[in-house]
C-alpha cells in the first residue's frame, strides 16, 4: 500500500508500493509517482528554492520552504489528484492528513 502523509504546513511524505500489479505494470504506483514528480518539477520551475525533496525506491519526501498562491495551488492540485486515486484505489492508496 502507498501511504501519503500530508502535513499541510510544510511536508508531504509518500512511501510504499501499491501492490496493485507487478513492478513495471503497476498503474497506481506510476500514477502517484507521475503526479508527485510533475508537481515538484512545476514548482521548482517557478521558484527553485520553494521546496526540497528526496527520493528513493518507494519513497518521496517533499519539504515546502515557501508558500505563494501558485505554489499552494499546485500543491493542492497534487493532493486533490491523490484523493481521486485513493477514492478509486482505496485498497492501494491511503492518505493521512496531519494538522
Amino acid at each position: 500500500m502507498i501511504k501519503i502523509i500530508i502535513n499541510e504546513e510544510n511536508e508531504i511524505t509518500i512511501s510504499g508500493h501499491s501492490g496493485y500489479e507487478e513492478a513495471g505494470k503497476d498503474i497506481v504506483c506510476a500514477s502517484v509517482s507521475s503526479i508527485a514528480i510533475t508537481t515538484i518539477n512545476g514548482i521548482l520551475s517557478i521558484d527553485s528554492e520553494a521546496l526540497n525533496y528526496e527520493t528513493s525506491d518507494g519513497y518521496i519526501k517533499i519539504l515546502i520552504n515557501k508558500h505563494s498562491n501558485i505554489i499552494d495551488a499546485l500543491l493542492q492540485n497534487m493532493i486533490n489528484l491523490f484523493k481521486e486515486l485513493e477514492k478509486d484505489y482505496n485498497k492501494y492508496v491511503k492518505i493521512e492528513e496531519v494538522r
